[in-house]
């Protein structure tokens, strides 16, 4: 059956970041997993957010990493210098959570710890 990882999180960006980040996934769709994002339907405020929630086999991954990864490196597109921001919870089945954080252009990994245990229930 396999061993799972479940993700779920979002991006913070602008309306001119969020163009590239659109970019991004889509250059990295796998025509399956790729179907977790979830995207604003039209403009309402200066921040978009952009949401990720599935549940992948822990060797695939990769991939959500990897676009996460370039996703951080997204430039800031004004003068406030905002980067693409984010976090994202991913549980293992048997490792344990991670959290995954984006910010000042880099993805960071940090050990979960008890604070979200509830969610791995």
């Amino acid at each position: 059956m396999g061993v799972y990882v479940s993700v779920r999180g979002w991006l913070e960006c602008n309306d001119e970041q969020l163009v590239r980040v659109r970019e991004i996934i889509a250059a990295h769709d796998d025509n399956f997993y790729n179907g977790g994002w979830a995207f604003p339907t039209k403009p309402f405020s200066w921040t978009s957010y952009v949401f990720y929630g599935g549940d992948l086999r822990d060797h695939e991954a990769h991939w959500l990493l990897d676009e996460l990864q370039e996703i951080a490196g997204i430039p800031p597109s004004d003068e406030d210098g905002g980067d693409v921001r984010g976090f994202f919870l991913a549980s293992h089945e048997i490792e344990g959570s991670t959290e995954w954080r984006l910010r000042e252009g880099k993805l960071l990994v940090f050990p979960a710890g008890e604070r979200f245990r509830y969610l791995d229930e």
